[in-house]
């Protein structure tokens, strides 16, 4: 049986404990990083380094898309991200144009916080959302005003496929 990668668009695990394993290996990574660079500095990397991965695995997976990124297959991938009860999601509009939902409960920010890492969750997570997106299919645009992470009631996720030019 073949390993598949890190990154693949058919992970052997849910995503939810891929991220608590990178999260246990960051951890010490970013208090060294705190200590030796200041706080900001730190939060700097990280930050960077999960945008980049992020972009990389939404290439990744509109790759694998059956006929090309598309709001509808962008859907029907979200199922990898609430596994295991990742995310609690209330759907509020689906077609060609729009996704809308609401995430009602996180337990990647419950993770996050249980861990200590309540202060880079965002970071670690919530950051992804968008520069997924990006790599998957830079038409679709996502638009989120807050996050559970950061104290909200519930995540507000849009995407919409951008108009062509």
């Amino acid at each position: 049986m073949s390993s598949l990668p890190e990154t693949s668009p058919e992970p052997q695990m849910g995503i939810l404990q891929r991220r608590r394993i990178e999260a246990e290996i960051i951890k010490p990574l970013y208090e060294e990083m705190k200590a030796a660079f200041g706080e900001a500095a730190a939060q700097g990397v990280i930050e960077r380094a999960v945008k980049t991965a992020a972009i990389e695995s939404g290439r990744q997976f509109a790759a694998a898309a059956p006929d090309g990124p598309s709001i509808e297959n962008f859907a029907a991938i979200q199922p990898l991200w609430t596994r295991e009860d990742a995310l609690r999601v209330e759907p509020l509009a689906q077609d060609a144009e729009h996704l809308e939902f609401n995430v009602t409960r996180c337990r990647y920010a419950e993770m996050y916080h249980a861990m200590g890492l309540g202060e880079i969750g965002h970071l670690l997570s919530c950051n992804r959302d968008g520069t997924f997106i990006e790599g998957y299919d830079p038409r679709i645009e996502m638009t989120r005003t807050q996050t559970i992470m950061q104290g909200a009631s519930h995540c507000d996720f849009r995407y919409r496929m951008r108009a062509k030019a």
